[in-house]
């Protein structure tokens, strides 16, 4: 194994052209970690947000980018080694080597390609926590995702379809409502319908249980109007803006629950609680092919502003990798 790599940061705040490819250190696991050859890491909008300066840099954590991978553990803890692994990390994924705890990575399994492992750390984190914890989704209730052909929404539809729930997803684009419709959701493109009352026309007009929001905004007041009686809203990110007026008469009346939660600032302990009940009750579900991600384009490491690019286009339906050992293709 080499003593350097390559790996991308941000230059300064800033637009895709800041992001540069950089020779690092290779990085030393301390005790705890596992050091990971990546094989593919994922790109996901946290990684736009600290690009652009709208989240700083956490204290303590590399410069470099990228915040899920999968690959073959090369150093660290001696029972892991040789191991192909996915892993939430709180940065360094874009680059040749990546530092892991032990306890947040889970084992890739048998069937699953290394690409299509890295397309789902971030994902089954953010979605069992904010779904299936704090959303409390369960089986023949009925789920609203916004942004349903991202990789968190593709991933939230099949696991909401999976553990027995409807699931109905606002999408952009016609092709976008075709490729979510073939993930057993019903699609609804907000920028021809009205959701709210797309929504209540599938649900029989009594609303959905779930919201699972990225956009805030005028988007709250609308997603309130959708839910049942009970209802739980859950905000992922506010893309629209995050100080918005909230009808507290409505959400008496309703008795609903507003809650959010972000995964990169939690301690390693919760991350680590999380992943253990995703080893118990996700990980069969991608064992099975029941839950697998779309992967909308691979690019090399060097491809890092390319993929931006394409996030904040919202071109993609599914995930963006980057592909720092191996090949990229179209």
């Amino acid at each position: 194994m080499t003593s350097t790599m390559q790996a991308i940061i941000a230059t300064q705040a800033g637009g895709p052209d800041v992001l540069i490819q950089v020779a690092r250190p290779v990085p030393v696991p301390a005790a705890g970690e596992i050091l990971i050859e990546v094989a593919a890491a994922g790109v996901n909008r946290p990684d736009l947000m600290q690009r652009s300066g709208a989240v700083p840099l956490p204290a303590g954590v590399t410069d470099v980018l990228g915040l899920e991978v999968a690959g073959r553990v090369v150093d660290g803890d001696a029972g892991l080694r040789g191991q192909a692994v996915m892993a939430l990390v709180k940065g360094g994924g874009y680059a040749r080597y990546c530092l892991a705890k032990a306890s947040h990575c889970l084992a890739v399994p048998e069937g699953l390609t290394m690409e299509e492992a890295a397309a789902l750390p971030e994902a089954l984190f953010t979605v069992w926590h904010n779904l299936f914890e704090r959303g409390r989704l369960t089986k023949g209730e009925a789920l609203l995702v916004h942004g349903g052909a991202s990789g968190v929404g593709t991933i939230a539809i099949r696991m909401a379809i999976a553990r027995g729930a409807t699931a109905i997803a606002t999408v952009g684009s016609d092709a976008k409502k075709k490729a979510v419709e073939a993930l057993g959701a019903t699609a609804i493109n907000y920028r021809t319908d009205d959701f709210v009352s797309a929504a209540r026309g599938v649900t029989g007009e009594r609303g959905v249980d779930v919201v699972l929001d990225i956009v805030g905004g005028s988007y709250v007041a609308r997603n309130l109007d959708v839910l049942a009686p009970g209802g739980r809203h859950v905000s992922l990110s506010f893309m629209q803006g995050g100080v918005v007026p909230i009808d507290l008469g409505l959400v008496m009346r309703k008795g609903l629950y507003l809650t959010s939660s972000t995964l990169r600032p939690k301690s390693d302990e919760e991350k680590t609680a999380i992943a253990a009940v995703l080893r118990a009750e996700v990980l069969p579900l991608v064992a099975s092919g029941v839950v697998r991600p779309l992967i909308w384009r691979q690019l090399p490491l060097s491809g890092a502003a390319q993929a931006h690019r394409i996030l904040e286009a919202n071109e993609n339906i599914g995930k963006v990798l980057l592909l720092p050992t191996g090949d990229a293709h179209e």
